[in-house]
């Protein structure tokens, strides 16, 4: 009984080890820079994306766009998400709240939340604000409006 206990320990320690050395050996090497660029690339394409939808009238039916409300994604706040939404009753995603948008402001149809459209969307907010300090659940009304049209990093 003591010797199958043994063999057991052995076994689930080897079991262990083997795990280890498994996943070690799976590391993925660092980033190329080629690597690096093609993926920055792929972002910038698709808040680019995102930069020609919100500026769309085709999203609703009433002639207005999503810059209408948000130039440049201005007090959109994408880094306050999630959060509690009053005008939808509960904690929301950003992208709940693009659809709430599209759907009411908008008069459109709601997009389904793993389109194209949609990831372009909030890649496009996302990107403007970036280096905003993440607050999830932050309800402040307003922060000051984002203006980039220019410089580094800008689609």
């Amino acid at each position: 009984m003591k010797n199958k206990r043994y063999i057991l320990t052995g076994v689930f320690a080897l079991a262990i080890s083997s795990l280890i050395f498994v996943n070690s050996s799976l590391g993925k090497p660092p980033l190329s820079e080629e690597d690096l660029k093609l993926m920055n690339e792929e972002l910038i394409n698709l808040v680019k994306k995102g930069d020609e939808l919100w500026h769309s009238e085709k999203l609703g039916t009433n002639g207005l766009s999503c810059a209408n409300c948000h130039p440049d994604a201005a007090n959109s706040n994408p880094h306050t998400f999630p959060k509690f939404q009053e005008n939808v009753g509960k904690v929301a995603t950003l992208r709940e709240m693009i659809n709430w948008c599209i759907q009411i402001p908008l008069e459109g149809k709601t997009l389904p939340e793993d389109s194209e459209e949609m990831k372009a969307l909030e890649a496009y907010s996302i990107y403007m604000y970036r280096g905003f300090k993440l607050k999830p659940g932050d309800n402040q009304k307003a922060y000051p409006p984002v203006e980039v049209k220019e410089g580094a990093g800008y689609p």
